[in-house]
């Protein structure tokens, strides 16, 4: 899986009708409908602003609309790239303005899909690194030697509470969780507890 590391646009155009396409990152399905009503009021095309998002570690959730547009022709097609694409965390809009002549069904999910292809093509990807974010609670007397033996495993400390025990909030490659975890075990024989938060 991927995810975007710089957004794109792409305008294409078919038998005068304008395409903008836009690939952009959400983080959920509320962010991405917030992004779709931005445009919506954002631009005067006088008609349909179709999209497609993929979120989470395997594109677990998506969806589409066809935002007026017969349906099936728009908002699927635009899906089907972006799931194609192994994007996740991915949204593509597509506004059109309509230029007069129609396209037909066929018509509007060949231009539909080319136009998110375009966007696509000017994005720049990066591997999406899977984490796990954990909330660790520790003695004082276990402080230091968590820090010193938790940083080179890649944990990385997002927030500490200091009250009758620590407790560690962060996040570390999913992959190095059982190190992490093994170590945790180690230093504090049973006595360090933790809970991972999805």
């Amino acid at each position: 899986m991927f995810i975007i590391k710089t957004p794109a646009s792409a305008e294409t155009r078919v038998k005068n009708s304008r395409f903008l396409a836009e690939v952009f990152p959400v983080n959920s399905p509320e962010e991405a409908k917030e992004a779709w009503r931005f445009r919506k009021d954002t631009y005067d095309n006088g008609g349909h602003i179709v999209y497609a998002f993929t979120v989470g570690n395997q594109q677990n959730i998506s969806g589409c609309s066809d935002d007026g547009e017969p349906s099936g022709t728009a908002g699927k097609p635009v899906l089907a790239v972006l799931q194609g694409s192994g994007l996740t965390n991915a949204m593509i809009t597509v506004a059109r303005w309509f230029g007069g002549t129609k396209l037909g069904t066929g018509g509007l999910v060949h231009a539909y899909g080319e136009a998110a292809k375009a966007a696509l093509e000017n994005a720049e990807f990066i591997e999406l690194v899977p984490m796990t974010v954990a909330d660790i609670t520790l003695a004082y007397n276990l402080y230091n030697q968590f820090i010193s033996k938790s940083a080179p495993l890649g944990f990385t400390v997002k927030s500490e509470e200091f009250a009758a025990d620590i407790k560690v909030s962060g996040s570390i490659c999913s992959e190095n969780f059982p190190a992490l975890e093994a170590m945790l075990q180690e230093i504090g024989n049973g006595r360090i507890s933790f809970t991972i938060r999805q």
